[in-house]
């Protein structure tokens, strides 16, 4: 969303939604752990699709293909599935037990120095 003011000083609030098409382990991901309303970050290509509706109208529909997602905002929303009765046409498996942690890790190398970007907010972890 993008929110600002317009000329008479009234806040005007714009949303954009895009259609985004996961798929293979990333739908299964996606089915899992998104739900309406999350902020999600998803790299893909776009695809533009043509159809001639009911009336004989060419009509175009653009998607995202994603390749690539992030689940954004804090943790409250991350450690769950999703438990809702639609899981998008994707049967959700039963989680399988984690192995406990070794005792004792190696320390990890110093990381290289990340370059400068737009995105320095944006959470590292993610769910799986």
């Amino acid at each position: 969303s993008r929110r600002y003011k317009n000329k008479a000083g009234e806040p005007i609030e714009e949303t954009e939604w895009h259609r985004v098409a996961f798929f293979g382990r990333l739908a299964e991901i996606a089915s899992q752990y998104l739900k309406k309303g999350n902020p999600v970050y998803v790299e893909g290509r776009i695809r533009t699709n043509k159809y001639t509706d009911k009336d004989g109208i060419e009509k175009y529909s653009t998607e995202i293909v994603a390749s690539e997602m992030q689940l954004l905002g804090g943790r409250e929303g991350r450690g769950e599935p999703n438990q809702g009765d639609d899981d998008g046409g994707y049967s959700r498996p039963a989680p399988a037990p984690r192995p406990s942690a070794p005792a004792s890790r190696p320390a990890p190398a110093p990381a290289a120095a990340r370059p400068a970007s737009g995105f320095d907010d944006m959470d590292d972890d993610i769910p799986f």
